[in-house]
């Protein structure tokens, strides 16, 4: 139905306009026009790519947010089930006193933020923890310590060990961010049934100095082959909101997009400011920011899992969910994360279930990627399949 305007207002002669309600399809053409080579290319793969260009990965972050996120929620269905959302849970196992001068970080000795450095967690209260975010519905359990490395700290791995065997007995995945490690430490944990290993890269290569000086960023780098080497899943991302600029955004995604295989987890933190350290009067990074973060590395590292973290808790339900739809696929929930605070468990239960997801079973996600791939590859054996029947009928 359309309302046409009159005629006439005063003697004046109008124009007849009609609006109506359904609109012309616009063409293929005028569609294809807005996406950019890099993202119909992405779009049309059927398995992780790693050798991505900057130049690239650039065209599909600036790409029109909605048909970014558009894009992304297409190849989040065809690696990973949309509905299933995993719920890990981080707790600190060492608090404070880290020598690293990180502008970001509450723990670092170089900062008065008020918190007070403790030493590490007895075993057993580790374990009581992990039980309960087990019961809560987290299948991830994830430790952190506040220290710079592993070096001299036999003891302190002992205990790790100990915590990382306890809860792969509980049915559990399980993720530790320890600082550098060497070779020989990555197997001890990977022995021990370590799950993944958490090391950030925080941002690009070019915007990590004014963030870091006590660590370089190739020092990261091969923390992350050290720990591939030993078998162990990788889990690196960045934070959103020190002051780095788009350009960073795209660095940070371009280096885990050109790795020799791509992280299994890419956490997507945004900074929450913490009085007393360089960044502790920031604001918080805009949404539409964190939402094209998350679209662009969902398209770029199909089959990771992309987890939203620190800052969660600043988002509403609705730019959760928008996160969600564009490709993220894991959460932080609990009591704490580190040092912040934490969206709960039955507040992500109660959005699990008002929205339609569900929470992964522990290892969900591997075995999820690994159907994902199967089934691509079956799709491209039946068209091989298809070609060559026609191609026999034509011969006969």
């Amino acid at each position: 139905m359309s309302l046409p305007l009159p005629r006439t207002l005063r003697g004046t002669l109008l124009l007849r306009r009609s609006y109506g309600t359904v609109h012309s399809t616009p063409s293929a053409g005028a569609l294809a026009s807005r996406i950019p080579a890099a993202l119909r290319e992405a779009t049309a793969a059927t398995a992780p790519r790693t050798n991505w260009t900057r130049e690239e990965v650039q065209q599909i972050y600036e790409t029109p947010l909605n048909d970014l996120t558009y894009a992304a929620a297409a190849i989040h269905r065809r690696f990973h089930d949309p509905a299933a959302i995993q719920m890990c849970t981080l707790m600190n196992i060492k608090t404070g006193g880290c020598s690293e001068d990180c502008s970001y970080c509450a723990q670092s000795s170089r900062y008065d933020t008020g918190l007070k450095a403790t030493k590490m967690s007895p075993v057993d209260e580790v374990l009581a923890a992990a039980r309960t975010a087990k019961a809560n519905g987290s299948t991830r359990f994830c430790m952190g310590a506040a220290w710079r490395d592993m070096r001299g700290r036999k003891t302190s791995l002992k205990n790790v060990k100990s915590m990382v065997s306890g809860i792969r007995g509980m049915g559990m995945e399980v993720c530790v961010t320890l600082g550098m490690i060497d070779e020989n430490q990555a197997k001890e944990l990977k022995d021990a049934g370590l799950t993944a290993y958490n090391h950030n890269l925080d941002t690009s290569r070019e915007f990590y100095p004014s963030i870091i000086t006590t660590r370089s960023y190739d020092e990261r780098l091969r923390t992350l082959q050290n720990v591939r080497d030993a078998g162990i899943n990788v889990c690196s991302g960045g934070i959103l909101g020190l002051g780095e600029k788009d350009e960073d955004r795209v660095g940070l995604i371009h280096t885990m997009g050109s790795l020799e295989k791509h992280p299994e987890s890419f956490p997507v933190n945004a900074l929450v400011p913490i009085p007393g350290t360089p960044l502790g009067e920031r604001k918080m990074i805009s949404f539409d920011k964190i939402l094209r973060t998350v679209a662009t590395a969902r398209i770029v590292l199909p089959a990771t899992i992309v987890r939203l973290a620190a800052g969660r808790i600043s988002l509403s339900e609705e730019q959760q969910v928008q996160c969600f739809q564009a490709g993220a696929n894991a959460v932080f929930t609990g009591e704490k994360m580190l040092t912040t605070d934490c969206n709960g468990w039955d507040e992500d239960r109660a959005m699990f279930g008002k929205w339609g997801f569900y929470p992964m079973k522990s290892f969900e996600a591997e075995h999820l990627v690994e159907e994902a791939k199967e089934f691509e590859q079956g799709k491209v054996e039946e068209v091989v399949e298809e070609k060559s029947t026609a191609q026999d009928a034509v011969r006969a």
